[in-house]
């Protein structure tokens, strides 16, 4: 019912009406509520009194009803969008800590397997609730990108290394349309200090597919060994078209350009065409950027890749694959490459 709150002016006019014997009913009629509110509103403002001979009698008093209702009004706190299900409190908490999802994915997640939880919040609602602390097992640092305050900090800008390699300025514009599979962006993920170990991180512009390989160096040798073994396992006319441009950085394991294209069968034609980017402009590989710090969600900085075996890496490239993504309406890559495929 609208305006389900009796007003100060109403009250009075419920004290007037009472004063002149009139019948619940009728009241309810004339303020257009019902006979339920106008009980309760006698009730919640009716005191005790005492008469010209010292004795008791009761008496509903308007603005003893209306303190009484802004004292309620100033107490109430607004209730969380959240509610009270502690099911669904304990499954958001365990797929932030356990299964690194973000809100926005978790609510796609819940969506998509037409799960039985809320889903009428928004996920900037959940990101509040973390930040204030609200659940229990859950703090802004298990977020999957915790915001940090960075400080500024002067350096001396390096000089980017002198190599012939064909720049990104060349390559054809259509690859920035994301409308063909086979363009992929190579970076690398590193290890912490003392271990050389690192991973070689493909991913295709179009589906977002990733391809994660685990090696024992940051070099070309081991890059060079990688893109062979992809060749023998595909075949070289499956690998030209499921490769058919790789975009990088200027990292000293990218520097060999020939050795990236060259083709262990065919020595006229290259496998591959590859791409470099602007030094120090990591944006000209936004997507590679994006999954590495998905990676990371697993594998984090300063740890050492060389502990995590084969199988972690291989399960981690599926979670990525199957991870849902706003960019295509929250179906995974491979929900994706199979969709336009």
């Amino acid at each position: 019912m609208k305006n389900k709150y009796l007003t100060e002016r109403e009250r009075y006019q419920i004290e007037v009406l009472l004063k002149q014997k009139t019948p619940v009913k009728e009241i309810a009629e004339i303020l257009g509520k019902s006979k339920s509110t106008i009980y309760r509103e006698i009730k919640l403002g009716t005191v005790e009194m005492l008469d010209h001979t010292l004795l008791p009698y009761k008496k509903y008093c308007a603005d003893s009803g209306q303190r009484i209702q802004e004292e309620r009004s100033h107490n109430k706190g607004k209730d969380l969008k959240i509610g009270s299900d502690l099911e669904f409190i304990k499954f958001i908490e365990y797929m932030v800590t356990e299964k690194r999802y973000s809100p926005v994915a978790i609510l796609a997640h819940i969506r998509k397997n037409h799960l039985s939880f809320k889903t009428n919040i928004c996920y900037k609602t959940i990101y509040n609730y973390v930040h204030q602390g609200i659940f229990l097992n859950l703090t802004r640092n298990n977020l999957p990108m915790p915001r940090k305050k960075v400080e500024a900090v002067s350096y001396i800008k390096r000089q980017a290394r002198n190599h012939i390699h064909t720049s990104i300025e060349e390559r054809p514009r259509e690859i920035y349309d994301r409308l063909t599979y086979g363009h992929w962006e190579l970076d690398t993920v590193e290890s912490g200090k003392g271990d050389k170990t690192c991973l070689f991180v493909f991913t295709e512009r179009m589906t977002r597919e990733e391809l994660i390989f685990k090696a024992s160096g940051k070099n070309q040798k081991c890059l060079t060994q990688i893109l062979n073994r992809l060749e023998r396992k595909l075949s070289a006319p499956v690998f030209r078209e499921t490769f058919k441009t790789i975009t990088c950085d200027n990292g000293c394991e990218f520097t060999d350009m020939q050795a990236i294209e060259k083709s262990i069968y065919n020595k006229v034609m290259k496998r591959t065409k590859v791409y470099y980017c602007h030094p120090y402009n990591a944006s000209e590989r936004g997507s590679n950027e994006n999954a590495n710090k998905l990676i990371r969600r697993w594998v984090p900085k300063g740890s050492h890749i060389s502990e995590f075996t084969d199988q972690y890496i291989n399960e981690l490239q599926d979670w990525i694959n199957n991870y849902p993504r706003k960019i295509f309406n929250y179906l995974s890559a491979n929900e994706y490459k199979a969709l336009v495929a």
